[in-house]
């Protein structure tokens, strides 16, 4: 696989895995919580979980085509940065979009 695919799967895999702690009520979309459902603060725990895993992704995908480079402080700050930005639509979504 060529390095624009893989930069292309992971920013998809990105924006899906960003939004699933706000489209699905249960955590990692397998536990079902009791019946008083997700709270914010369970999707924002997911909601980093999800960012480590696709971060792994990244990594492994980083691996699969050389060596894997060192990074500091400021990419983590970038990535968090974007992951919290892909997640917007689903924010939106659960919390803001009025339900008719």
């Amino acid at each position: 696989m060529s390095q624009t695919v893989i930069v292309w799967i992971l920013v998809i895999l990105a924006l899906v895995a960003a939004n699933l702690p706000f489209v699905s009520e249960r955590l990692m979309l397998v536990l079902r919580l009791p019946d008083a459902g997700k709270s914010l603060a369970w999707r924002l725990a997911e909601l980093v979980l999800w960012y480590f895993i696709v971060g792994g992704v990244g990594l492994a995908f980083e691996q699969s085509i050389g060596q894997i480079y060192p990074q500091g402080w400021e990419f983590y700050a970038v990535t968090a940065a974007l992951f919290l930005t892909l997640a917007f639509p689903g924010f939106v979504w659960r919390y803001l979009a009025r339900r008719a």
